[in-house]
């Protein structure tokens, strides 16, 4: 009977998939583009229907901005941006090792903006900026996350969605560009995870 309700949900999760990343902002036009994750969590026992899941997860995100390249020449300059996350959060148990929901804060540690060599004097519509002049943005954001886990005992699929709730570009605000700037990102991942 002491073992009837013992759970054994403790699990080493290997994870990797995709992104979709959108900068939302008005200081210029953009558009989401689609980059990868890769990561490691762990899935362990908490309290009745409930697990904790403590993650890392390394990305490499992808968006586009408007720009011109030459007289009347248009073109959607992409940033890749790298990241890792760190991520604690709750998960509730809807069928056991089969369907679970998660909520929780993550989070980010970003590195630059980075774009083609060949486009970083690219003018950003819109603006007196240049490409290369957004690049280096704020190194910490905080997403709350909500998402949904299903599948087998050793292998789900996870769907989740980030919203950062701090401004991304703020460290361009210390630049003297003479502009305010103020953007969030919206992060959707699927990522499968296999577990161990």
């Amino acid at each position: 009977f002491a073992q009837y309700d013992y759970r054994d949900s403790n699990r080493i999760g290997i994870s990797f998939g995709v992104n979709q990343f959108t900068l939302n902002t008005n200081n210029f036009q953009t558009k989401p583009g689609t980059g990868w994750n890769a990561g490691l969590s762990m899935r362990g026992n908490f309290y009745d229907d409930w697990d904790m899941v403590y993650a890392m997860q390394f990305s490499e995100n992808n968006f586009s901005v408007a720009t011109n390249s030459g007289f009347l020449s248009n073109k959607d300059v992409n940033y890749k941006l790298s990241s890792a996350q760190i991520s604690l959060m709750g998960s509730f148990r809807i069928i056991e090792n089969h369907l679970t929901v998660e909520f929780g804060p993550i989070v980010q540690v970003n590195g630059k903006l980075k774009t083609d060599y060949s486009n970083e004097n690219n003018v950003i519509s819109g603006t007196t900026l240049l490409a290369k002049d957004i690049e280096d943005i704020s190194k910490f954001n905080f997403y709350p996350t909500v998402g949904i886990t299903a599948g087998a005992k050793h292998f789900r699929a996870n769907i989740s969605y980030q919203y950062g709730i701090n401004n991304m570009l703020g460290n361009l605000n210390n630049k003297n560009l003479g502009v305010h700037f103020k953007g969030n990102a919206g992060i959707l991942n699927g990522n499968i995870i296999l577990y161990l």
